[in-house]
């Protein structure tokens, strides 16, 4: 493996080419007239524009169990790569944003994909991609796809009247000790089934903190490494970071099976290997993802914010032997034309970009500050794109 740090990578002296310059500069001025239009509530979109209707059932162009729903869409010219890109965030958002997403990101529609049609349990996400749909395939062997699949032990602890079958979304915190003693102590004065009511309180309490049952009237929380394998990561894949972080970091993650899914159309596609620009890398799902694939990682410039985060990707490098060389960064808002352009010059561009931006203000588990794109963390997006166009330009 060749381990690489940014800090320690000079950048190769060579004259600067004027009109590049003033081509990123330019760019950088279209982006934030762009979004200066484009601003959420800005009356120059029309209403009927800002609706992107969430499909029912969520299985986007196909999946494993129905994988020919959609073998091919027209994508604009503008879109076509090389260079690829998937981006990931969020499917319930904020009025107007995934149509904003879409917009920015070269007007492709997004795919919607619920994750519970590829493991037990739920993950809304809609993904905005120029990869071909065609000849997909899922990752082998595949994942448990129901709750007692994944957790057989846990079977003879589960009531009749919890009719659950697959979990709801991982978060990125767990249910208190205090919730749990309450609801053992709600169902404590019941030999039999409780009464109706007090089923509804304790099945809103476990859909809410995806909770299981592991004794008699004792639910809990999913343990890290349960959560781990339900969202495709290696065992022990977050160990030695603290339990708050473990929860914090795969709570923000893809699901890899997912992932894996509509990226396993580069394999083919790239027999030799990929160099990968992932943003917003987080604990390294796309990395993970394409290792699994079996696609060789060539070079990969990951850019998170997070020194865990970012720990745990080394550490994951460098336990799987990875021969490629890893670049770590730390801010997207640093990651300039000129850094980019030294990139691509030294390994021959990027094949892929991928990346899922914040969503800490698009979720609706946020109520104070739900403020869409516009948002602190969200607003991160609008680098995801400035990066994009910028790879995409200096390729051309």
């Amino acid at each position: 493996m060749a381990r690489a740090e940014d800090a320690h990578l000079p950048l190769e002296e060579k004259p600067r080419l004027n009109h590049a310059y003033k081509k990123r500069k330019l760019l950088e001025y279209e982006l934030l007239k762009k979004k200066k239009l484009m601003r959420l509530g800005n009356k120059t979109i029309d209403e009927d524009d800002e609706a992107v209707h969430l499909p029912n059932p969520m299985v986007g162009f196909g999946i494993p169990s129905e994988p020919c729903l959609k073998t091919h869409r027209n994508l604009p010219e503008a879109a076509l790569g090389p260079p690829y890109f998937y981006y990931e965030n969020v499917a319930l958002t904020p009025k107007g944003v995934w149509s904003t997403i879409s917009r920015f990101l070269y007007d492709v529609q997004p795919e919607f994909v619920d994750s519970k049609y590829f493991c037990a349990a739920a993950r809304k996400r809609g993904y905005v991609h120029n990869l071909p749909i065609e000849n997909r395939f899922p990752l082998i062997p595949l994942p448990p796809h129901t709750i007692h699949e994944a957790f057989p032990l846990i079977r003879k602890w589960w009531p009749s009247w919890d009719t659950r079958t697959k979990l709801n979304c991982v978060l990125t915190s767990i249910a208190s000790a205090k919730s749990t003693e309450r609801i053992r102590k709600a169902l404590e004065d019941y030999d039999s089934e409780p009464p109706l009511r007090v089923q509804k309180y304790v099945l809103d309490e476990c859909r809410k903190w995806n909770l299981v049952w592991v004794g008699r009237n004792k639910v809990a929380p999913l343990e890290p490494d349960e959560v781990e394998m339900l969202l495709g990561f290696p065992k022990n894949h977050t160990r030695g970071i603290s339990r708050t972080d473990r929860y914090k970091s795969l709570g923000n993650s893809f699901q890899i099976d997912t992932v894996a899914y509509h990226l396993s159309v580069l394999k083919d596609m790239f027999p030799n290997g990929i160099n990968l620009l992932s943003l917003f890398s987080g604990i390294g799902g796309a990395e993970i993802a394409l290792h699994r694939l079996g696609i060789r990682l060539k070079n990969v410039v990951s850019v998170e914010i997070s020194a865990v985060n970012r720990n745990v990707v080394r550490s994951w490098w460098e336990q799987t032997n990875q021969r490629g060389n890893l670049y770590d960064l730390d801010d997207v808002q640093q990651l300039n034309g000129d850094r980019l352009e030294h990139y691509m010059t030294s390994f021959g561009g990027f094949d892929l970009v991928v990346g899922g931006s914040p969503c800490n203000n698009l979720t609706g588990s946020n109520r104070l500050h739900r403020d869409g794109l516009e948002g602190k963390e969200s607003s991160l997006f609008y680098h995801y794109y400035r990066i994009l166009d910028l790879v995409r330009s200096i390729k051309t």
